[in-house]
């Protein structure tokens, strides 16, 4: 891991700990050289480790990363997901299940993998898998921040920080499909599905470590958001800065000028 670049700012953001890099490439080596890091650390200290995992194009180089990392016993990882669309099919690719499990899941082989049925009853998937996460403490959540500020699907009108569940339904907002056209996940805004469920908040914050890849012009303004903004559900994404340890990634295209 001694090649991995060294960011071009790093400082913070009232907790939140900002790290800059020349580009996706290098944010993505060093995010997942960290996390890599972290899971060695923790699993010399515990039995097993429990992680949430983000399914987007954003985190594609940091997921390579984490991949071709030693040292890493991943039959004692518990292994989660944050989001997952209603409506498609098990066979369709934008599944997030799906993207997670072939390019993480299928090749590392985490020794448990629990994936968001969509396709059950929402009710009972909801309760099970809020049981799955209440068994123990998250220890690491990996994630993005959405175009308009999301984390995990928590758009501004739906995202609450005192959430009382741990999974819920959303409705997705309109800049929310758009970006996933803008992912080229779907051909149409009209494709993409207007529901899904996810995560809430406090079940991301309740992580003991947060890692967040955010890569690319299209993020650029939810970046400068989530620094300089009031901290409001107007940017769920500024939840982050009350964060006892999350580190930001960003490049130059989502940051701006170092």
């Amino acid at each position: 891991m001694t090649n991995v670049a060294q960011p071009l700012k790093d400082y913070s953001v009232d907790s939140l700990k900002v790290q800059v890099f020349k580009d996706r490439k290098s944010l993505g080596a060093s995010s997942g050289a960290a996390v890599a890091a972290k899971m060695r650390e923790l699993l010399d200290q515990k039995a097993n480790i429990r992680m949430v995992f983000a399914a987007a194009p954003s985190q594609n180089e940091f997921l390579e990363t984490l991949i071709a990392a030693s040292g890493i016993d991943w039959s004692r990882v518990t292994a989660f997901h944050m989001d997952e669309y209603i409506g498609l099919s098990l066979e369709a690719p934008q599944r997030f299940g799906r993207f997670l499990s072939e390019r993480l899941f299928d090749i590392v082989k985490p020794g448990t993998v629990h994936l968001i049925n969509s396709s059950a009853s929402i009710a009972s998937e909801c309760e099970y898998y809020s049981q799955l996460l209440a068994k123990a403490p998250i220890d690491i959540v990996c994630m993005g921040i959405g175009e308009n500020g999301h984390i995990a699907f928590n758009d501004p009108p739906v995202a609450n920080f005192q959430d009382p569940a741990s999974i819920k339904v959303v409705e997705l907002d309109d800049p929310c499909r758009q970006q996933q056209v803008n992912d080229g996940c779907f051909a149409t805004f009209n494709d993409v599905p207007t529901h899904a469920l996810t995560l809430t908040i406090p079940t991301l914050m309740s992580g003991t470590h947060l890692f967040c890849m955010v890569p690319g012009s299209t993020k650029h303004q939810a970046v400068q958001q989530t620094l300089n903004a009031a901290i409001s559900t107007d940017c769920p994404a500024t939840i982050l800065r009350q964060h006892a340890d999350c580190i930001l990634y960003v490049d130059t295209d989502s940051y701006g000028t170092v």
